[in-house]
């Protein structure tokens, strides 16, 4: 179900489906009416063509864009717009489409949205007419007017100190909170995004772009010290290259290295298994970011301590 209060109107050219894939299903009423770009290009290639961009923008950014083209749409009909003037929009009714959303809005949440319809229009091959510096412009005012509820706290940063009162609420033998610790130790000490040693549903786990026990190695540094590195197959950055990241065992309660051994030791996850599978009573499950935070947020809160946000790893 579309969110409250934003809610399309019914069209053949919007079907209902997930956020993440309205960016490459809605199609703008512009495609319907011109003609082929080349007389040897039939619709079936062009098709082709809009399933190969598709791949340019990650499955966060889709999900972000179709939320963004829900907004736009709703905000037409609101408008009574006609669909043949929302692709190509006008420089116009973009500016309005912000000035509707500013001080409701974040800038960034606006932003995205504004990026999600330009990335509409580009697949579709279908002219963008905000020119950069008018759209850097807008976007920079809707930004100065965000609301304050709309502004995020700057994200307090986890210490060793911080890490080690949360071990002391777990029980390492358990295998979700073997597995819990484990990355918790890696991501502070590789200095790594959360999200790119978890998987976000049970269902998304993919050998080919989350990390696996086969991705984990051993190496030394200039000094002789022994190094873990481990392989992320894909990252925010790296994209599908994928990048290394590499810690050392520290002193104390916090060592990356005994956390990573022990959650190795109590759930023996397989060489093709999520690096951070933990056993249940019925299968093994790759480890995700919400059972993490939620995990993590009950040992803060039973250590005495108020939750940190996930970015502060």
């Amino acid at each position: 179900p579309y969110p409250k209060n934003l809610t399309p109107n019914p069209s053949l050219l919007r079907p209902h489906c997930l956020a993440r894939d309205r960016l490459r299903q809605w199609i703008p009423a512009r495609n319907q009416t011109l003609e082929p770009e080349s007389p040897g290009i039939n619709e079936s290639e062009r098709e082709r063509v809009r399933d190969t961009m598709i791949h340019a923008w990650e499955e966060d950014t889709r999900e972000a864009y179709g939320a963004g083209l829900l907004m736009w749409h709703v905000f037409c009909d609101s408008k009574a717009v006609p669909e043949l003037e929302r692709a190509p929009a006008s420089q116009a009714l973009l500016s309005a489409f912000v000035a509707h959303l500013a001080a409701a809005y974040s800038g960034k949440t606006i932003a995205s949205y504004m990026h999600g319809i330009r990335a509409w229009h580009v697949l579709n091959s279908i002219p963008w007419r905000l020119e950069k510096r008018e759209m850097d412009t807008i976007l920079r005012a809707a930004d100065k007017l965000t609301p304050p509820s709309s502004k995020k706290k700057k994200c307090r940063p986890y210490t060793p100190n911080f890490i080690a009162a949360i071990k002391q609420q777990l029980d390492l033998k358990d295998p979700l909170d073997a597995a819990v610790f484990a990355c918790l130790t890696t991501c502070f000490y590789a200095s790594a995004r959360l999200g790119e040693f978890m998987v976000r549903t049970l269902q998304a786990f993919n050998p080919n772009t989350h990390i696996t026990t086969q991705n984990l190695s051993y190496d030394q540094d200039r000094n002789g010290h022994k190094v873990t590195v481990l392989h992320l197959p894909k990252t925010k950055m790296a994209g599908s290259e994928g990048e290394d990241v590499y810690w050392a065992s520290q002193d104390g309660d916090t060592d990356p290295t005994a956390a990573l051994q022990n959650h190795l030791q109590v759930n023996q996850p397989s060489e093709a298994s999520h690096l951070f599978a933990y056993q249940t009573k019925h299968a093994r499950r790759p480890l995700t970011k919400s059972k993490f935070l939620e995990r993590v947020g009950k040992a803060v809160r039973a250590a005495g301590h108020e939750p940190l946000q996930g970015h502060g790893v």
